[in-house]
């Protein structure tokens, strides 16, 4: 509905006065439907430590921080017009305001929501996932000097479940398997605790998980139960996949396993103390690094460092991360591979290593207006997020690439007062998550090679990707169930009352281009693109596994085929990892956990591996 003239504006602030209305990027857009009511606010979060005791970047808003309307200039304020430019000289978004956004704001390098300490318990996710709801009202952002960013439509992120009747009969039919009946040889080989030790506790014959497998679903090929872990619960991050060999890192030991039968590849390597952060990446010549406790008191920082080959599980080079200026702890760090570079990000700052031979190389340190590098993303290139002027009228958080092996700035986008960078949905091309929470607002951005934004997602459907919580660090690439290929993103709906979908957004326009519905009552998530089309992951349910199915990206057909069936008889097991990593690669569906729980009542599963 189009706002009158002469009314007050609603909604977000920043749009500039006299855009024009034709078409073409940056011109105001239409505005959403709103929804009948809104989420409610959740707690600003307050600053902790690394950041200085002032107003932080969820301070209320200032006098110019006024709403705007949906596509309709408001008077001008000082952010109708450009900023001052910065370091870089780069301008940044205006933003009107969208609806409440799929990322709850996870708190960065000194806003923790939780008590900073190290070794602080960490609250499993509710309702049973890893899954963050998110909760979103997208709307239009434009821009007065350059395009800036738009976003639309009333999205949710939060996966659930749902069917609906007409669909029930689209079900695909697994292929049938070799065997009509289970037999000896599907025995999960080598089952067991983590260490690979084969046997359960006590040494008693192992589960057999194919027990009670229907023709025509594929196998448990193995599976490696949890080492124990302290009762408050213990990290197991990182999983690592190659042609031979997945590596799993949980509590204080890395776990190697040949890929097809989960024969030990290498002796578990056990390290002095917890390990806190691992690499998401691994470089080019199979090389991960791990991060571990300096000790187990309450002092403990994540300093330790320990590069490991994850083809023949030998230990490298270690380092010692040390603190930065004041404010700027080792106390949590993230970890982010770029090339041969790996980006240790503190709380206020980065430390480049070479990855090869961990050697020093350089340090991202505070520049221009109080701008304090927070968060980093690494993979084909490496993204870094600077919070600028905290607490100052010209609060904003910026966005750079930089140079992996320099650190030298190739160029910087800033963001308006109140926007948030949450995460990155894919580095390349890069795509980018952020919300403004006062404003209960969110956009999806994507950039070109220059740092320019190229499209922004316009849709108003409630959109749920599969996102890790992050507690003491932002977290920039812990999004799963998002892919992108052929120039297309995925991204899964929310299940409200029906089986989700997922929607195929072009990245050249940012409109969808198609949708398809899950082929059961239950969620399904994009996994990868790979040869023309996307792969997905369906959710098991109650009786039925879960599956992967190929859906054709080209043409107008995008009928879901089913790849893999996994079998009903451990669908409570595959249901049970409450965080997880997934990953399909050589016919095989990897699902391991990313958080163990400590209860001693029940064996927990670490890793599953399913097949044919």
């Amino acid at each position: 509905m189009t706002q009158p003239p002469d009314q007050p504006p609603q909604g977000g602030f920043g749009a500039p006065q006299n855009q024009p209305q034709g078409g073409g990027f940056g011109a105001p857009q239409p505005p959403p439907q709103q929804p009948a009511q809104p989420p409610q606010t959740p707690p600003a979060p307050q600053p902790g430590y690394g950041y200085p005791q002032q107003p932080g970047p969820y301070a209320q808003p200032g006098p110019y921080a006024q709403p705007g309307p949906y596509g309709q200039p408001q008077q001008p304020g000082p952010y109708t017009q450009p900023q001052q430019p910065g370091p870089y000289g780069q301008p940044g978004p205006y933003g009107q305001p969208q609806q409440p956004g799929p990322y709850a704001p996870q708190p960065g390098y000194g806003y923790p929501q939780q008590p900073q300490y190290p070794g602080a318990p960490v609250p499993p996710p509710p309702g049973g996932g890893s899954r963050n709801p998110f909760k979103g009202r997208p709307a239009v952002i434009v821009g007065a000097a350059v395009a800036a960013l738009l976003v639309v439509g009333g999205t949710v992120f939060a996966v659930t479940s749902g069917g609906d009747d007409k669909d029930k009969d689209k079900k695909p039919v697994a292929q049938q398997s070799d065997d009509d009946k289970p037999s000896a040889s599907d025995t999960p080989v080598n089952p067991g605790d983590g260490g690979g030790d084969g046997g359960g506790d006590g040494g008693e014959d192992p589960e057999n998980l194919n027990e009670g497998r229907k023709p025509g679903e594929a196998k448990v090929l193995w599976y490696k139960e949890a080492p124990d872990a302290p009762g408050s619960g213990a990290d197991a991050p990182g999983m690592w996949i190659n042609d031979k060999t997945a590596v799993k890192a949980a509590y204080k030991q890395v776990f190697a396993y040949n890929v097809g039968d989960g024969a030990p590849a290498w002796d578990p390597i056990t390290l002095p103390q917890k390990i806190c952060a691992t690499t998401p990446q691994k470089s080019a010549d199979e090389k991960i690094v791990v991060a571990y406790m300096s000790g187990a008191s309450d002092r403990a920082k994540c300093n330790q460092l320990q590069q490991i080959d994850l083809a023949t599980g030998e230990k490298g080079w270690t380092a010692e991360v040390a603190d930065g200026a004041l404010f700027d702890s080792a106390i949590t760090i993230e970890l982010s591979l770029a090339g041969d570079t790996l980006l240790v990000g503190r709380s206020q700052s980065g430390v480049a290593y070479d990855a090869g031979t961990g050697k020093k190389l350089y340090e991202k340190k505070k520049y221009g207006d109080s701008c304090y590098p927070t968060a980093f993303a690494g993979g084909t290139r490496l993204i870094s997020v600077a919070s600028c002027g905290a607490g100052t009228p010209t609060e904003h958080e910026e966005l750079q690439e930089l140079d992996p092996k320099t650190g030298q700035v190739k160029w910087t986008f800033k963001y308006d007062k109140g926007y948030r960078i949450n995460r990155t949905l894919s580095l390349d091309p890069l795509v980018v998550y952020s919300e403004n929470e006062d404003d209960k607002t969110w956009n999806i951005a994507t950039f070109t090679a220059t740092g320019k934004v190229r499209s922004q997602v316009d849709t108003k459907e409630s959109i749920a990707p599969d996102c890790g919580w992050a507690i003491l660090q932002r977290d920039l690439t812990g999004c799963q169930g998002v892919a992108v290929g052929g120039d297309m993103l995925y991204l899964p709906t929310e299940a409200t009352g029906s089986a989700n979908e997922i929607l195929a957004i072009s990245l050249a326009t940012g409109k969808e281009k198609w949708r398809v519905k899950s082929p059961t009552e239950e969620s399904v998530l994009p996994l990868k693109a790979e040869g023309g089309n996307l792969i997905a992951y369906v959710e098991p349910s109650y009786e039925e596994g879960g599956q992967v199915v190929s859906i054709p990206a080209a043409g107008t057909a995008h009928e879901p085929t089913t790849l893999l069936q996994n079998p009903g008889s451990v669908a409570d097991i595959e249901d049970s990892f409450f965080s997880r990593d997934l990953e399909w690669t050589d016919g095989r569906l990897y699902l391991s956990s990313t958080r163990l729980t400590g209860n001693d009542q029940d064996q927990e599963k670490l890793m599953i591996v399913f097949g044919k």
